[in-house]
């Protein structure tokens, strides 16, 4: 609420109206002193009016943004009032409590500035909703609203709780690491280290002391001992990427360490022994290199104890607005730029896009546009090329109903998937009644299945 003018002396009907509403109100003179306190200003702030009145404004209203920042202060200089700037103050019972001001001037019958009006509104209970919200939405560093996604956040707490190994499916680029830190930051290991190893970068022989270590005189060149990584992840995690690229004769030591918690570092004539938590991933199909003979069956089920997998970003296209915002938050920080975010034609492209490098293509691309953007906002422009040709051939438009569009699509399509194609399940789970998900489906042209699942809406 913001108040362009206020005359000096007050009506019975205006006291009664600034008693009445919800927002705190008080006045100040040319001194700063509070001239008057109303209701809500004493029930927000915790002081009555009578100590109020006659205080510095910046006694009772103890706020981030007294001194320098006074938005008061800055409207009576200038007569130009605020609405809505967000700033904390401090109750009379300690608590930091969230608000949003608005300024005005006050004037005599001669148009002579001689005060000013503050009005405050209570955003605890707005804040404590955006932190509910947030709290579904992110789990540590991740973000998402997919609800695939939004199981696995509920269960990770657990997993991390737990000391059994870890097995991360998901395509190339998906964030499986991502995946694997979280569970890491939130586990008893997370004041221990937190190592990480492509198993794919190396061949078996550097992979093998690269694990378990060596003892000098193991072999050529060895002048001293070298731990291996399961040594400096003692207390901690160990994370093996891409665990379907180790041949099977490196897999049975890998067993071993799994099963006993110890192994032999090259040359050495004596075991030792590890406490690091395991967490393996891969973007390869283990069950199908299992029966080719190309993957060990009793590592397959040693580690395949709790399996995480992670949906493609072509499955979960409604957290590319928000994953592109955190992107771009990220690299405003790194690179010190003011990049403010994209353009809704280029959001469009964005929404439009496949992504067969996922999350990790997504970042790339962003980081492409900063490259070109130096400040304001991403517009196609500033994407790679092979981003525009397949959009601009097919004609798509750009524009905030196709973003809508393409949402909506790819959630329905992932409910009806998620629960056999039964509508009225896929219904529930979107929050929605029935007959507004069929409305839905025929104005953005998804198909209806040759089954629908009516068997189970008679058992539901």
């Amino acid at each position: 609420m913001a108040i362009s003018r206020i005359p000096v002396k007050k009506s019975a009907s205006t006291e009664v109206i600034l008693e009445s509403i919800s927002d705190g109100v008080f006045t100040v003179d040319s001194d700063w002193q509070v001239t008057s306190f109303n209701r809500a200003a004493e029930e927000i702030t915790g002081i009555p009016r009578e100590e109020a009145i006659g205080r510095s404004c910046s006694e009772v209203l103890r706020s981030n943004m007294c001194g320098e920042d006074c938005p008061l202060a800055q409207t009576v200089k200038d007569g130009r009032p605020i609405i809505g700037r967000a700033g904390v103050f401090i109750n009379a019972s300690g608590n930091r409590i969230p608000i949003s001001i608005s300024t005005a001037v006050l004037r005599d019958e001669r148009n002579r500035i001689i005060g000013g009006a503050e009005t405050f509104r209570d955003l605890s209970e707005v804040e404590a909703l955006r932190r509910e919200l947030a709290g579904k939405t992110h789990l540590g560093t991740m973000t998402s609203q997919n609800a695939e996604m939004q199981r696995l956040f509920q269960i990770m707490p657990a997993i991390a709780a737990s000391p059994s190994t870890v097995l991360v499916l998901g395509e190339t680029g998906t964030g499986k690491e991502l995946v694997a830190r979280t569970i890491h930051n939130l586990s008893l290991h997370s004041r221990g280290p937190f190592i990480a190893v492509n198993c794919g970068a190396l061949p078996d022989s550097l992979l093998e002391s690269e694990l378990f270590g060596y003892k000098a005189g193991a072999f050529t060149g060895a002048n001293r001992d070298k731990p291996g990584r399961f040594a400096l992840a003692r207390g901690g995690t160990i994370f093996l990427d891409e665990i379907g690229e180790i041949t099977p004769a490196l897999q049975v030591k890998l067993l071993r360490v799994l099963q006993e918690k110890s192994f032999e570092p090259l040359g050495a004539v004596r075991t030792e022994t590890t406490t690091a938590r395991v967490i393996v991933a891969t973007n390869q199909d283990l069950a199908k290199l299992l029966k080719q003979g190309l993957f060990r069956e009793d590592l397959y089920y040693r580690i395949n104890v709790i399996r995480l997998e992670l949906p493609p970003l072509r499955r979960r296209k409604e957290d590319i607005p928000m994953l592109t915002e955190s992107i771009i938050d990220r690299f405003n920080r790194c690179q010190q730029k003011n990049v403010s975010g994209v353009s809704t034609e280029t959001l469009a492209l964005l929404m439009a896009y496949d992504w067969p490098g996922n999350i990790r293509e997504l970042e790339n691309t962003i980081e492409h546009a900063f490259i070109l953007c130096r400040t304001g906002t991403i517009n196609n422009s500033h994407l790679p090329p092979e981003m525009l040709k397949p959009t601009l051939a097919a004609g798509r438009t750009t524009d905030l109903r196709t973003i809508r569009s393409v949402i909506d699509t790819q959630a329905i399509e992932a409910a009806l998937a998620r629960n056999g194609f039964n509508r009225l399940a896929a219904a529930r789970e979107l929050g929605i009644h029935k007959t507004t998900l069929l409305r839905r489906m025929k104005q953005l042209g998804v198909p209806f299945p040759e089954r629908d699942g009516r068997s189970r809406d008679t058992q539901q």
